[in-house]
């Protein structure tokens, strides 16, 4: 069985929303919320909740497949951080130019999956 979540327009910025999800693609779904709520990055809280969602979606899909679900067997099988768009804002500088300031945003996606799913 497979479920995904979505968040899209997320305040932080690709690279550092990478950062996060590097460390737990691939690993046991509760082993990846326990690393993700002790994690010092900012990005590790808005991961931690797509993570829990979609592990409650896995869990919405099995009750109305009428599946028996168990959370132990939920495994990362993918995640990934896409670029959402990009505010520009500016700044004044000397000599009455602009800095142009990013203020850049993320969609991140995480699918987990069954044993048995990520092996086909």
């Amino acid at each position: 069985m497979e479920a995904k979540a979505i968040a899209r327009h997320l305040r932080v910025t690709p690279m550092k929303a990478r950062r996060v999800v590097d460390l737990v693609r691939g690993k046991q779904a509760n082993e990846a919320l326990a690393i993700l709520k002790f994690a010092q990055q900012g990005a590790s809280e808005p991961v931690y909740k797509l993570v829990a969602s979609a592990v409650a979606n896995a869990r919405v899909k099995a009750d109305r497949e009428g599946l028996a679900f168990n959370e132990d067997a939920l495994f990362i099988t993918e995640a990934f951080v896409d670029e959402g768009p990009t505010m520009k804002r500016f700044q004044p500088r000397a000599q009455g130019r602009a800095g142009r300031i990013n203020k850049r945003t993320s969609h991140v996606t995480v699918v987990v999956a069954t044993e048995e799913e990520e092996g086909k």
